[in-house]
């Protein structure tokens, strides 16, 4: 029996699958992180990856077996050599140059986890066929990534699919990189409250009361969803996807979000010939990360850039 296990880590729990090339999952299981515990620790090894270690463990011993490959997703900027994090300030103690390849023993690739979960959905979810698809994972900020061609697009030093930090207002406040105006800060959880005016402290309050009917709730969530609906007409004038992808917790508001986001695409969108991209959510969930990670690492194995654009 041939399997992946991906790993999946997130600033409170980390994710691991055991899967097949084939996409069959064979085991699921999560750890915390404890991204707050102590960091000064055997060896100083960050706690977190004592616990990825032993979760690996725990999938190898339900299984039988050790893992053909495994393949890890975080936050943060892929170091070029794809066997570390470069860049993550802030969280995630001791991330940043932590090389996994070392820690495990095998060869790991590492992916930005929202570039995991978009491979994810081009191999087994929402995206499956299509070679040109963009993602955006609408949560406390606003993360994305980008499919062209057939292959994710990563850029020069990694930063490509970052759609959360593009300008829909060049006199608007800053957002965390100093993009003013910028989409995370139009829709992000990380600002409902200022959007508020302090009534809602998460964005799951203000839906409830746009969907109690309260007018200036309904009034805060449009301008929010039509700078969206704006976003979305920008990124598809510049990428030209077949399919954009919504995760995410804010995707889960569904109708609530979906039915204002098409009516406002259809007046914003360039839509020539009357051709326009799909805007549907995303399938795979939680687990998206995860999936795409192990995915990443059965692509890397076979070291043939062709022979994994063609797997997809």
């Amino acid at each position: 029996m041939n399997y992946s296990i991906g790993i999946d880590m997130g600033g409170t729990n980390i994710k691991g699958i055991a899967i097949m090339d084939d996409g069959k999952v064979l085991s699921q299981n999560s750890r915390p992180t404890r991204d707050d515990d102590d960091f000064a620790n055997h060896n100083n090894i960050p706690i977190w990856a004592r616990e990825i270690k032993a979760l690996i463990a725990d999938i190898e011993d339900e299984l039988g077996q050790a893992p053909m490959h495994v393949g890890v997703a975080t936050p943060g900027l892929v170091a070029p050599d794809g066997r570390s994090i470069a860049f993550m300030p802030g969280r995630l103690h001791g991330l940043e140059g932590f090389d996994w390849s070392n820690y495990l023993g095998m060869d790991v690739p590492v992916l930005e986890d929202a570039k995991a979960a978009l491979l994810a959905e081009a191999w087994l979810g929402a995206a499956a066929g299509c070679r040109n698809a963009i993602m955006l994972t609408l949560g406390t900020g606003v993360g994305g990534a980008i499919f062209a061609d057939g292959k994710l697009l990563m850029g020069q030093i990694g930063r490509a699919g970052n759609l959360g930090h593009m300008t829909l207002g060049v006199d608007d406040a800053p957002d965390i990189t100093g993009m003013p105006g910028s989409l995370e800060n139009a829709i992000g959880e990380c600002t409902v409250s200022q959007r508020c005016y302090n009534t809602y402290g998460s964005t799951k309050d203000l839906v409830v009361a746009v969907e109690s009917g309260n007018e200036a709730a309904l009034q805060i969530w449009n301008r929010a969803v039509y700078k969206l609906a704006c976003g979305i007409a920008s990124l598809v004038n510049i990428i030209d996807p077949e399919i954009v992808l919504i995760g995410g917790g804010i995707s889960k508001a569904g109708d609530t979000l979906f039915k204002p986001l098409n009516e406002y695409l259809a007046k914003v969108e360039w839509r020539p010939n009357g051709h326009r991209a799909r805007i549907i959510p995303a399938t795979l969930g939680e687990w998206a990360g995860s999936m795409g990670s192990a995915y990443n690492a059965i692509l890397q194995a076979a070291k043939s850039p062709a022979t994994a654009v063609k797997q997809l």
